[in-house]
């Protein structure tokens, strides 16, 4: 992004081309976010702490029950294209499969994550597990919301895909996942249906276990090395943006034996470098923020001497190569402040 000449002849501030370059790095520190998030070996520890069906288990036990395809933002999220015709059986009918969208083209799609299949260790049954990591808790709508809606695109997308007309006894078992960052403490809450007896003693048939929320809530530092906070200081150091690469991969190596691949060894790498990035567009960033607000007071004390010496707006403007729309805000600004 080149700088752009002002009317003045001189260059537009940095601070919007320092903005967008930071966005495009927080894009690419969430994308590698959500590839690290990906690997067996970590979505095997999330699932044994936040889905009960592997609660007790080993990492070295959940690891060969999650299938290998694992969808890392390529899923829509939006009712009609979650799923495509993927092919024709021996009957003729056609086979419905989830709808992977190419990364040059899912612009506007809101994506799932991550989202994948796991096997259950008594047999061929499997359930639906969506991960979602958010930087911070969002402020122009509640958080739980949107994971209903994600949770509840679990279920409904499973029509034609799952089960066919009113099989709804094929429905799976979905589980929506939300790792939020930069929260005010470490938490984790089950949100799931609850049966409340009203009146009478009716047991109505079905399961109440098929939507299955899951918040986990990180802190900005990194958890303790203690049991009741093993997956929050894994997902702490793995996510944070504030780690050395050495830190990370001792904890990740070290603390929870996770076998060192070169590709996670580059991915954890890029993640820090992007950190970096950020962390230095920030500081950058203040520094512009600074120098606008020193020009700023600058330009409101020549305004107050020109004006005591009685020059009219018109003069001002040309004296100090502003516009008269930018000295009428200055005045605007100082009587407010009178």
């Amino acid at each position: 992004i080149e700088e752009v000449p002002s009317a003045k002849g001189g260059k537009m501030n940095t601070e919007l081309k320092n903005a967008v370059l930071a966005t495009d790095l927080k894009a690419q520190y969430d994308a590698c976010a959500k590839k690290l998030l990906g690997y067996k070996d970590i979505l095997a520890r999330i699932l044994i702490e936040a889905v009960e069906e592997f609660r007790g288990m080993s990492p070295e036990e959940v690891k060969p029950l999650i299938e290998d395809d694992i969808h890392i933002g390529k899923i829509p999220i939006d009712p009609g294209l979650t799923n495509k015709v993927v092919g024709v059986d021996e009957n003729g009918k056609e086979i419905i499969g989830m709808n992977t969208v190419n990364e040059e083209m899912n612009a506007g799609y809101i994506l799932f994550d991550i989202i994948f299949y796991v096997h259950l260790k008594e047999g061929r049954s499997k359930i639906i597990i969506n991960v979602e990591a958010q930087r911070k808790e969002p402020t122009e709508y509640d958080i739980l919301n949107r994971a209903i809606f994600y949770v509840s695109r679990e279920i409904s997308s499973q029509k034609n895909r799952e089960f066919v007309n009113s099989n709804y006894n094929d429905i799976k078992k979905v589980y929506s996942i939300w790792i939020c960052m930069n929260m005010s403490e470490n938490s984790m809450n089950h949100i799931h249906l609850q049966n409340d007896t009203i009146i009478g003693n009716q047991n109505w048939k079905g399961r109440e276990d098929l939507v299955n929320i899951v918040m986990i809530g990180l802190t900005k530092e990194v958890s303790p090395r203690e049991e009741k906070h093993e997956l929050h200081r894994l997902l702490g150091a793995l996510l944070s943006e504030t780690l050395r690469e050495e830190e990370k991969l001792n904890i990740l190596k070290n603390e929870y034996h996770i076998p060192m691949e070169k590709s996670i060894e580059e991915d954890v790498k890029v993640m820090c470098n992007l950190s970096e990035g950020i962390e230095e567009r920030g500081i950058m960033k203040g520094r512009a923020e600074g120098k606008a607000e020193g020009r700023t007071e600058h330009l409101k004390q020549q305004v107050q001497k020109k004006l005591a010496k009685g020059k009219s707006i018109e003069v001002i403007a040309d004296e100090l190569e502003e516009s008269v729309s930018a000295i009428e805000n200055v005045l605007e600004e100082l009587r407010k402040n009178a």
